[in-house]
């Protein structure tokens, strides 16, 4: 069969990766793409929120299956476009996307379902969030309501850089539109989880566990980012944990949905917060999380197009969703100013050490081909992720291989996974 993968970032890459295993497919196409994507994929010049140009694309090639990794395109309608024209596609249509499309809308079905997450209140007036924010209790969370790249929220310790924080997002739209509403919500304290899943509209397979760091500098210092490095699974989400999030969480957000007529097949990705009341939903994303993608993807077992074709035709019930009983560590090599400001189209070298260690791999987020060779084209350049038999093993394999690669600016925190010394 033929698959098209819709994006260019180091998630892409990942799922590229794995669907090139699947003794199913014959080729792959990116749109799209990156300089690494183009060992599994070939790359076509289509831009990820061109719908039409990507559905007369998939038709033309006679493209069996589309798999959608970015957030943008599903949360503009990206699924109903190709479903229009007869094709068939993986992810969520664009009523369910607003899952992730809109922090109000998640937070009100939560509220409306039950579903553990923070207190909060919806403002769509900077002046009304000013108010409100005279008599709350600090520290406290702001959100833009729409997406923002992941670095829409802001946790503020005073009561002045709340103030701040709502000119920022509401007055000055330093996000954009994703700030015409904003989420105003109680700080949680505990650990982060991150847990990613299958969904089918009614079935719902967790995947194996993950844990990002979303801040720029070692210990958790600096702006947020996209995503710095992330291991998986993770030592604190237990048994226990995990049956209360699918009795409380998980299939009720899938239950949730499908009663508010907005059936969900695609990807859940549950970002939780492990507080001392329980396990609550800090957001949720409908799709591959990106760099967990980079390290649950090398752990799955299952073919991963048997999955997406499953959740598609809403038989993920029959599916034996495996992973290997090990660990992974991804450390992203990111241009250094990165998320702020940061220069390209630096030459990275070492990039082929990768090809013949097993349990070793280099996802590309921002690259692209060079005169000389691949060069750096973003501010998250690679994912370079290691496996091991345990978590230790896997971190100290992942921070070995980081230093097979180089280019100008190379910028990395040297933290990923210490929370594992700690468990």
């Amino acid at each position: 069969m033929k698959v098209l993968i819709v994006g260019s970032g180091g998630r892409e890459h990942a799922i590229a990766w794995k669907v090139a295993q699947s003794p199913k497919v014959d080729k792959i196409y990116c749109a799209p793409g990156n300089a690494g994507i183009e060992e599994y994929a070939e790359c076509v010049k289509i831009g990820a929120m061109e719908f039409d140009a990507l559905a007369t694309f998939a038709k033309e090639k006679e493209i069996d299956l589309t798999v959608v990794g970015m957030d943008d395109p599903l949360v503009g309608g990206i699924v109903d476009a190709f479903e229009a024209q007869g094709l068939r596609v993986f992810g969520p249509r664009k009523n369910a996307a607003i899952l992730e499309g809109s922090k109000a809308f998640s937070k009100d079905l939560m509220k409306k379902y039950h579903i553990p997450t923070a207190s909060y209140e919806n403002f769509t007036d900077a002046q009304a969030a000013l108010a409100y924010l005279e008599t709350a209790k600090f520290p406290i969370v702001l959100k833009a309501d729409g997406l923002a790249l992941g670095k829409g929220v802001l946790i503020c310790n005073t009561l002045e850089e709340a103030q701040d924080g709502v000119r920022e997002i509401m007055t000055d739209k330093k996000f954009g539109s994703a700030g015409n509403c904003m989420v105003i919500e109680e700080f949680m304290t505990g650990r982060e989880v991150s847990v990613l899943s299958y969904v089918d509209g009614k079935t719902i397979k967790p995947m194996t566990s993950a844990q990002d760091h979303k801040r720029a500098g070692d210990g958790d210092t600096g702006l947020n980012t996209g995503g710095m490095g992330t291991f998986s699974p993770s030592p604190f989400y237990t048994k226990e944990i995990d049956e209360f999030c699918q009795k409380n969480i998980y299939q009720p957000t899938v239950d949730a949905m499908a009663a508010e007529g907005r059936e969900f097949k695609g990807i859940i990705f549950f970002g939780l917060m492990l507080t001392p009341e329980g396990p609550k939903v800090l957001e949720y994303n409908a799709r591959f999380g990106d760099p967990e993608a980079q390290v649950v993807l090398p752990r799955m077992k299952t073919d991963i197009v048997d999955v997406f074709e499953a959740c598609i035709d809403g038989t993920l019930d029959q599916i034996d969703l495996e992973f290997e009983d090990n660990a992974a560590v991804c450390v992203v090599l990111a241009s250094d100013g990165y998320p702020v400001s940061y220069r390209k189209g630096y030459l990275i070298e070492g990039l082929d050490t990768f090809r013949d260690k097993d349990g070793y791999y280099v996802f590309h987020a921002g690259t692209a081909k060079g005169e000389n060779g691949i060069v750096t084209n973003g501010g998250r350049v690679l994912g370079v992720t290691a496996t091991g038999s345990d978590l230790k093993d896997a971190r100290k394999n992942a921070y070995e291989a980081v230093k097979w690669v180089n280019f100008e600016n190379k910028y990395y925190r040297n933290d990923i996974g210490k929370a594992i010394d700690e468990a």
